[in-house]
């Protein structure tokens, strides 16, 4: 059996003549079947290994530090360093379950439940060592799949490290802990195999994961990431409450200091992110990493505009805010539209989720501390759709290539078609991780409880959860 994440190109409809990515990369079992003997040996590129150990390192480099003081500059002093803690501790933690089972449900054959989630057959890494490959399908080049399972365990490790920003300053520790491992293991790790998972370039047909069989495409993980963080923070923020005092004490952010620092980190290391998804060093991970120069660029101005007009001043909460923005909504695009395309996203991704920020929050009254919802998950499905719309060559994207033909425009089946198919795919994220994430959270409150006493939120959560502080005067 053959294992896969789909780096550029998804599959369009359920034809056996689908549609895939010029760098469509698997894990290749070496007891392979008698069939794939015939097959070209496969020799590891030290090009596109080292862009690929490089961009891992550089995803963690989003999670920590850069996430971990994005987040910390906008809570106030006391509770600082329990953000602090709370993201380095669930990154830990992903990456423990990521190689124990989180891999093996994720990129292998679930079986009769393959729709949804693998199988056991990698748990613990079984057969992944120093001679497995995850395979280039159209070079004949490969990079070792121990490689591949650190790049995908940094995804496992940012995704429920964002929904830490929604609920931030009133919940446990432990409730972070066991939400963590639960969601996890129920939310995202079955997500990542419904979006990214296929059977290999000898089975066109089958077995693929629920919504890359759609047809739905998402080059680096708008769905599986940032939709599925921003629904699971918005329910979370519901399901725990509002911190004390919220809309009547001062609950501005501490330091935008660090957290303009912690956005910047963000940026770079967010290259590894998208250009990473390639997983080969070649035209399509540049096109990913211009992609992501121009789309943040074009949402921070975006965002400062739209602050000008609405309160008369450009902020750097505003700024910061803007390069997030423009970063997700490039995620799912960044190796299918050309640069004018991720412009374009750019500009129109700020203002909306300015509203949601904005206006929609406080509406609904819901406390979403740093903004996820507003930001990665509004910013997530405007990412998703335009996706579809920009991916048509005669816009400038660089299409769908149909095998069949060898023609890139050839698989792309038309604006309506992909745009349905990316809907889809949206909205079964949304169902999947909101109804999930609620299930679990009342699990843990039921175990643990979710909040804090309000005795100890009024003190701060790093002296009456950590026993230390950030700053000391």
């Amino acid at each position: 059996m053959q294992f896969n994440k789909v780096s550029i190109f998804g599959r369009l409809g359920a034809a056996a003549a689908a549609s895939f990515a010029p760098a469509i990369a698997f894990a290749q079992d070496t007891a392979a079947p008698a069939a794939a003997a015939a097959a070209p040996a496969m020799t590891v590129d030290k090009g596109d290994t080292t862009w690929m150990l490089i961009s891992s390192i550089l995803v963690l480099l989003m999670v920590v530090p850069g996430l971990a003081l994005f987040y910390g500059g906008l809570v106030r002093t006391k509770n600082m360093l329990s953000v602090l803690m709370q993201v380095m501790m669930i990154a830990a933690v992903a990456i423990v379950l990521w190689v124990t089972y989180g891999y093996s449900l994720a990129f292998t054959d679930g079986g009769s439940l393959n729709s949804f989630v693998g199988g056991f057959s990698k748990m613990f890494l079984a057969g992944v060592n120093t001679t497995t490959l995850s395979e280039s399908f159209t070079k004949g080049a490969a990079i070792p799949e121990l490689v591949f399972v650190c790049f995908q365990m940094t995804f496992a490790a940012i995704t429920p490290a964002l929904i830490v920003g929604a609920f931030a300053e009133r919940i446990k520790f432990s409730a972070v802990i066991l939400f963590t491992i639960l969601w996890l293991t129920f939310v995202y790790f079955p997500m990542a195999h419904m979006v990214w998972f296929w059977g290999g370039p000898s089975a066109y047909s089958g077995p693929t994961g629920l919504i890359f069989g759609f047809g739905a495409i998402d080059f680096a993980g708008g769905t599986v990431v940032h939709i599925n963080a921003g629904i699971a923070g918005l329910v979370g923020a519901i399901m725990v409450g509002k911190r004390t005092g919220f809309g009547k004490d001062m609950m501005a952010p501490h330091s935008m200091t660090l957290t303009m620092v912690g956005a910047s980190l963000l940026w770079v290391g967010w290259f590894g992110f998208n250009a990473g998804s390639n997983l080969e060093a070649n035209a399509y991970a540049a096109l990913a990493m211009i992609n992501t120069f121009v789309a943040t660029a074009a949402a921070i101005v975006s965002w400062a505009i739209v602050e000008t007009f609405a309160r008369g001043k450009a902020s750097m909460l505003g700024a910061a805010s803007g390069a997030v923005a423009g970063l997700v909504v490039v995620t799912p695009a960044a190796g299918f539209v050309g640069p004018m395309g991720a412009v374009i996203m750019g500009l129109i991704v700020s203002p909306v989720c300015y509203f949601f920020v904005s206006t929609v929050k406080n509406k609904f009254g819901y406390d979403d501390t740093a903004d996820v919802f507003g930001v990665h998950g509004i910013g997530g499905i405007i990412g998703a759709i335009l996706t579809g719309v920009f991916v048509n060559p005669a816009l400038g994207g660089a299409g769908i290539v149909d095998y069949s033909t060898a023609d890139f425009a050839a698989g792309y089946a038309g604006t309506a078609t992909q745009v349905w198919a990316q809907l889809k795919g949206v909205i079964v994220t949304l169902l999947w991780s909101g109804i999930g994430s609620a299930i679990l959270y009342k699990i843990v409150d039921l175990v643990v409880g979710l909040r804090v006493s309000v005795e100890a939120e009024r003190e701060g959560l790093d002296l009456s959860t950590h026993g230390e502080a950030a700053y000391h005067s």
